[in-house]
């Protein structure tokens, strides 16, 4: 018999499944595109030049372009009035051709995020982070027109993976309204049994040990180690950490929240940084803005 230590959690490659559902979409762009003659349309805005949000942006346009999906693109100055950018959102909205808005976050520090956000149109909000959207995600029996994407990509994962969700233990550690608050209320959807844990949790170990699945999205490298994780837990790693590493050439490397090679060796499945949760979140927002635009156009 092997003994314990041979263990090796099953990598789960978001890579390659996000590359999956990425032909999915081409496909049906496509199908779209013969049978009406229109394709979906997609608005990222960038405000200011930040570098990580730059690369994300340069990203999100790629990934447009390779299934077919029209990119408007919008660069404003970092010094943009508020109102300005408003009414950038309002001439988008009114925009036929666009069926999707993405303003990228973080904002400036003088534009107020909220109010930016909530003057996307519902019909358009592809991020999933109208309060409006959020609030239909958070009420029993409805359903938000978008989801947002990390964690549509985390439960994306787990059903490509053959795990199942319902009337699981999961914790979520981290409480975001990007990540760790939008992934609770979809696996409460799913049926699972949720606890977060965060900053002002005491013993945070004790509560993550007792999961089935975990989703780490704390921000915080490496803080979830192999001995608070139960023997064959699925753990979804949404952590992005720059930690400092004198043989990269650019004097880091990304891991996650997890420490990866510890959790192995006793987790059932994990998702790899970089290479798990990333190109998944990519994915569905390309998946929202096909879904937005057949809304619209098959009407």
């Amino acid at each position: 018999m092997a003994s314990p230590s041979d263990h090796k959690a099953t990598i789960i490659d978001g890579k390659a499944i996000a590359q999956t559902i990425r032909s999915e979409i081409a496909d049906e762009v496509h199908h779209l595109f013969q049978k009406y003659g229109k394709v979906p349309g997609l608005a990222v805005v960038i405000v200011g030049g930040r570098k990580d949000s730059q690369s994300y942006v340069g990203m999100k346009r790629k990934a447009c372009a390779e299934v077919g999906i029209k990119s408007f693109d919008v660069d404003l100055p970092e010094e943009v009035p508020e109102s300005e950018l408003i009414s950038k959102v309002h001439e988008l909205n009114a925009n036929r051709d666009v069926h999707g808005i993405l303003v990228q976050l973080p904002l400036p520090k003088h534009i107020n995020e909220e109010k930016v956000l909530s003057e996307i149109s519902l019909a358009k909000d592809v991020d999933g982070f109208h309060p409006l959207n959020i609030g239909k995600l958070a009420m029993k029996g409805r359903e938000p027109l978008f989801q947002p994407c990390t964690p549509k990509g985390c439960l994306e994962l787990l059903a490509r993976s053959g795990i199942s969700i319902k009337g699981k233990n999961a914790v979520v550690v981290g409480r975001s309204n990007i990540v760790g608050l939008p992934v609770s209320l979809l696996l409460l959807k799913a049926d699972s049994t949720v606890t977060i844990v965060h900053s002002r949790t005491p013993d945070p170990e004790r509560l993550v040990r007792e999961a089935d699945i975990i989703i780490a999205a704390a921000g915080q490298a490496m803080m979830i180690k192999g001995s608070w994780i139960k023997p064959g837990a699925a753990v979804i790693d949404v952590g992005t950490n720059a930690v400092d590493d004198p043989s990269k050439k650019s004097g880091y490397r990304l891991v996650g929240d997890v420490d990866f090679h510890e959790a192995c060796k006793v987790a059932g499945w994990i998702t790899p940084v970089p290479g798990g949760v990333g190109p998944m979140t990519v994915a569905m927002l390309l998946r929202n803005t096909l879904d937005g635009a057949k809304r619209v156009i098959e009407q």
